[in-house]
């Protein structure tokens, strides 16, 4: 009888000893394997159990989370969603993460390894900390500023301070709640679908997502440039430059929106945006100056994070003379976002110096205490200071006598340049309204804010659509928005 118990209590043993081999096999060797298993939903139910962090604007929390009762219990909630989701994008259960939501996931859904109180601990609990919150740099009057000047129009606005290069508006119209995609029902199939076949992509963030011919507004880079080469020493010295300008080894002249162009002086053409001066400095100053100093304004770098990626403004180095010509008036093959454009009117307002832009402020855990702050931001040399400051007289001068006037803001300084960007096959397209500027407070010390605005569908006919009578007035608005906050 002792030899049955015996062989027995062997044989449970072996088992014993099997399930602790199975076990470690699953839990161990062959846990990543189960875990990125599609049919494995627990991670998912577990990442929806609790409320996700909050993005803030000015410390208030423009998310939130609905607790629906359900195996994937809490769903995310937008205060403001159109106005805000160019910046916080959408976090959706059946259709993922963007923008904050995306690169600051990992925070917000409590996953991140920072939260948790010891090095591994969520390792050894299998639990997940709290959500974060993360602080953004907007203003919520700019932002607001931004959103109603463009009210139905198709457009962009990007707002920075030029001191720090924080991100105070990114606006894009149309818009979109990210609330209808929140959950995973028909309800959010529906509106995914309908917003995906909508052909005025609502869902594109066209402040940094979409680049568009700069037109006008690229002339302040090209003014750059040939004043840091000394191709331009006076600023009301006659510039030798024919109206119209036959684009070098074409038949092809160049025209001016306006009259009075020819030979006309830096000053005198960058007040009324004359197209043959430009173009003919760009090709006297040649192609690695202007490419050299576009890509110090930001042009040509793929890796713009804000956190987000930000498309690439791009400024082609391979152009002959005619087509440089056109690229120095911000034609051709010269592109950039909305983003960069403001990057440009604040490296100016800034004595040439270029702060990388960002918008997180900090983050910070449910309790408050700080995960991660901003820091200093890197910074580089657009241009020279003098330059600079001639750039800084020059913008005075299109707000004050020039293209610009519907951007003053009473009791302050203000520089601006407008720009009308042609596109399209044959330029038949809608012309693009510009506008960038910064503006300075009576009392400031320095320029507290830069800005740039594309209007895609300015509503008029298309000889009467103008960076200064179309985009201004919102450059305007936002402007006096950051001022008087």
């Amino acid at each position: 009888m002792t030899r049955y118990i015996r062989h027995a209590a062997l044989f449970c043993a072996l088992l014993l000893v099997a399930l602790l081999v199975n076990a470690a096999r699953v839990q161990v060797l062959r846990a990543g394997e189960y875990e990125a298993n599609p049919a494995n939903r627990r991670d998912t139910i577990a990442r929806y159990q609790q409320p996700r962090g909050d993005i803030l604007v000015d410390g208030r929390p423009v998310t939130g989370s609905r607790d629906t009762g359900e195996h994937l219990r809490y769903e995310r909630t937008y205060r403001d969603g159109p106005l805000y989701a160019p910046v916080t994008g959408f976090a959706s259960q059946e259709y993922g993460t963007t923008l904050l939501e995306h690169t600051e996931d990992g925070l917000l859904s409590g996953a991140a390894p920072v939260l948790a109180p010891l090095p591994l601990w969520n390792e050894f609990t299998r639990g997940r900390n709290a959500g974060g919150h993360v602080v953004t740099t907007i203003d919520p009057a700019a932002q607001r500023a931004a959103y109603e000047g463009l009210r139905s129009r198709k457009g962009a606005v990007a707002a920075v301070e030029p001191s720090t290069g924080r991100i105070l508006a990114l606006v894009s119209v149309p818009s979109y709640d990210p609330a209808l995609l929140s959950g995973n029902g028909a309800a959010a199939r529906d509106a995914w679908a309908r917003l995906n076949a909508d052909p005025d992509r609502p869902m594109l963030n066209r402040a940094v997502q979409r680049t568009y011919p700069p037109g006008s507004t690229f002339k302040v880079v090209t003014a750059a440039a040939a004043l840091d080469a000394g191709v331009v020493r006076n600023l009301d010295g006659p510039t030798d430059s024919p109206a119209p300008y036959t684009l070098p080894g074409t038949r092809t002249r160049l025209t001016n929106g306006s009259e009075g162009c020819e030979d006309a002086s830096l000053r005198e053409a960058f007040v009324w945006s004359c197209n043959t001066v430009f173009a003919k400095l760009g090709v006297t100053t040649g192609v690695e100056r202007m490419r050299a100093t576009a890509e110090a304004f930001g042009f040509n770098d793929p890796d713009v994070r804000i956190p987000f990626r930000v498309a690439r403004s791009t400024f082609d180095t391979t152009v002959d003379r005619a087509q440089l010509a056109l690229s120095s008036i911000g034609q051709y093959n010269t592109r950039a976002t909305p983003l960069q454009m403001a990057m440009v009117a604040a490296a100016v307002a800034g004595g040439g110096q270029v702060r990388e832009p960002y918008l997180v402020e900090r983050t910070v855990r449910a309790g408050g205490s700080t995960v991660s702050t901003a820091g200093p931001r890197p910074v580089r040399r657009a241009m020279y200071p003098a330059t600079a400051t001639r750039l800084r007289e020059l913008m005075r001068g299109v707000v004050e006598d020039g293209t610009g006037t519907k951007a003053a803001v009473p009791g302050a300084i203000v520089g601006g340049k407008t720009g009308t960007a042609q596109h399209g096959l044959g330029n038949s397209g809608t012309p693009y309204a510009w506008f960038i500027s910064w503006a300075q407070g009576g009392a400031d010390m320095e320029a507290k804010v830069a800005v740039a605005v594309v209007v895609e569908d300015a509503a008029a006919n298309r000889r009467e659509i103008s960076g200064g009578g179309t985009a201004a007035p919102i450059a305007r608005a936002v402007m006096e928005a950051v001022l008087n906050s």
